[in-house]
């Protein structure tokens, strides 16, 4: 299961190296603006707190990504590591569906990884 809880987290990493590069370096591109539902007008004027909040996942991404790599040499830090980056990932999916349902879809794609990692690590450390 430790195997799976890492296959998870990278996976849950990727998704949120992803979105950093969606709100960090991409915000105003059309594309994008059509994934998050913004105008062009909207996108301008929210530019600073999105690549504020891109960073925010690029640096949970890092922290799941050296506790991942950390597996073999240094377990607990590892497994530390990994919990609280993966556990704020899925808290921040928590927040973003308590504060706007119709943000559901992408609750569900920024939390289904981490949720999985969590529950594999849990599963893991009970056997």
């Amino acid at each position: 299961m430790l195997v799976a809880a890492c296959v998870f987290a990278a996976l849950a990493a990727l998704v949120h190296v992803y979105i950093f590069v969606l709100e960090s370096l991409r915000w105003t591109e059309p594309a994008t603006r059509r994934v998050f539902g913004t105008t062009e007008e909207a996108a301008a004027l929210t530019r600073p707190l999105a690549y504020n909040q891109g960073f925010y996942n690029l640096f949970l991404a890092i922290g799941t990504i050296v506790g991942i790599a950390l597996v073999g040499s240094n377990r607990p830090a590892s497994i530390a590591l990994i919990v609280f980056a993966t556990g704020s990932m899925l808290a921040a999916a928590l927040v973003l569906i308590t504060s706007d349902s119709s943000k559901a879809r992408a609750a569900v794609v920024q939390g289904l990884f981490p949720a999985l990692a969590l529950l594999s690590l849990l599963v893991w450390a009970l056997v």
